[in-house]
């Protein structure tokens, strides 16, 4: 009888384990293109090519909105990401959020970009602060943080041309 229930034992036991690896979800990544849009030239030179790109996103908007656009070595536009629309004077940014898409668009840099619907250019300390921490976040993932841009109406602000939050 021992032999009996040692036999049934270990059947339980692997059924167990088997049961564990049924329940574990195999998943696939891939980035979903939404709609391709015309943005008037391919590849990003200046701050002011990605602040006339990202006007077209933001210059009307009647909240904050931020986004990122994500590009090959070349500097070629690989994709444009909604990272956040937010409320009159904040949008929630993350890391994470902000990263993602550029990974999975195989991104080799990064610009940011936020509007200000109130129309007042200079960066709070939030998004100095923001900035600094995406920066840092680019250099442990090795996609470089080329520039973060302010729309307040038809007006930009370029961290890098301004040499703030570490750019």
């Amino acid at each position: 009888m021992s032999s009996m229930s040692s036999k049934n034992e270990k059947e339980e036991k692997e059924t167990g384990q088997m049961n564990l690896l049924e329940s574990i979800s195999l998943v696939s990544i891939k980035l979903v293109r939404e709609r391709d849009s015309y943005y008037g030239f391919k590849f990003i030179k200046s701050p002011e090519d990605l602040a006339n790109l990202f006007k077209k996103f933001l210059s009307h908007a009647d909240r904050e909105i931020f986004l990122t656009v994500n590009l090959s070595t070349a500097n070629t536009i690989n994709s444009i990401h909604v990272v956040s629309v937010g409320c009159l004077d904040r949008a929630i940014i993350h890391p994470r959020e902000v990263f993602k898409a550029a990974i999975l668009s195989n991104a080799a840099s990064i610009a940011l970009a936020h509007n200000h619907p109130s129309g007042e250019l200079n960066p709070s300390p939030e998004d100095i602060s923001m900035t600094k921490k995406l920066v840092q976040s680019g250099e442990l993932l090795g996609i470089k943080v080329l520039d973060h841009i302010i729309v307040a109406g038809d007006q930009y602000l370029s961290f890098k041309e301004q040499r703030i939050g570490g750019l």
